[in-house]
């Protein structure tokens, strides 16, 4: 008997070890390097905007592992910092931000398997209040895909301090939900604001519509479309996507963009190249 509880002791603690091995690999955040100005290029414009990159449930170094060494193999933006975020909200960092051009910054959560987004909308507060107090952050790109775009933007709405002390610039977001309530096979059309049962949404829809927005902001909503269907990318319904349509309507300073890429489903929407050229071009090329 002691034997068995041994070797069933010693079973379970080489999971566990595992388990933390794994979650330790998926964490690790993808390496940065550093743009050299001798090697930019022509169509691309070089700000000092940073841009977020916002994995969503489950996400983590693989998410934007292949946007971030794209960029910087064809010298277009550069990863200068990770932010980590644990369900306690306690952050720690690898790298600087110090105003370099086309910097990225990768978030990434130590936790984000909940059967909900709420933790998450609280790190990710967490998270864009210390950047913006310790590296006084004034205006950002975001690029969020999937649960990590509507995590961002409760975030960002139910924030006041955000608000006022953190200006969009342009915002990319990949397949993200807002709205979870109305049928898949519907398409959109304004009046089904009247028609969600989604309190989130509801309250979403509040926020947005007392945003005191006094500047021009940019938001392209990409969505994928997987082989042999038009109505989702085999994760997100588009319906749940365009429901952002209904958000910005209030504020005619946004800009609103959208695009579908046929065969392309959830997860190609950040590996795709052809969408990588896509959001580099959104973010940073020259008009």
């Amino acid at each position: 008997m002691k034997k068995s509880l041994k070797i069933a002791g010693i079973s379970i603690g080489s999971l566990i070890l595992l388990a933390f091995g794994i979650q330790g690999f998926l964490l690790r955040g993808t390496p940065g390097q550093s743009l050299s100005p001798q090697n930019y290029q022509r169509n691309i414009e070089y700000s000092s905007v940073p841009t977020l990159l916002i994995p969503g449930w489950g996400g983590s170094t693989i998410t934007y592992n292949k946007m971030i060494k794209y960029y910087q193999q064809k010298d277009i933006a550069q990863k200068v910092l990770t932010v980590w975020v644990a369900p306690n909200g306690r952050i720690w960092t690898e790298g600087n931000f110090d105003g370099q051009k086309n910097g990225l910054i990768q978030v990434l959560f130590t936790w984000n398997y909940n059967g909900t987004y709420h933790p998450q909308i609280k790190q990710l507060t967490i998270v864009l209040n210390y950047l913006q107090k310790h590296y006084h952050m004034q205006k950002i790109n975001v690029v969020a895909h999937s649960y990590g775009g509507t995590e961002f933007i409760h975030a960002y709405m139910s924030s006041k301090y955000l608000q006022d002390h953190i200006q969009l610039n342009k915002v990319v977001f990949l397949g993200v939900p807002v709205e979870e309530s109305l049928s898949d096979q519907l398409k959109y059309r304004y009046h089904l604001v009247n028609k969600s049962t989604d309190k989130n949404f509801q309250r979403l829809f509040l926020e947005m519509k007392n945003w005191q927005l006094n500047y021009p902001v940019e938001i392209y909503n990409l969505m994928g479309s997987e082989e042999g269907s038009k109505m989702t990318d085999g994760s997100v319904p588009h319906i749940q996507s365009e429901m952002l349509k209904s958000l910005i309507k209030a504020h005619p300073s946004i800009k609103y963009h959208q695009k579908v890429y046929s065969k392309t489903t959830h997860f190609q929407l950040h590996h795709r190249t052809k969408v990588l050229n896509d959001i580099a071009n959104i973010l940073w090329g020259r008009n």
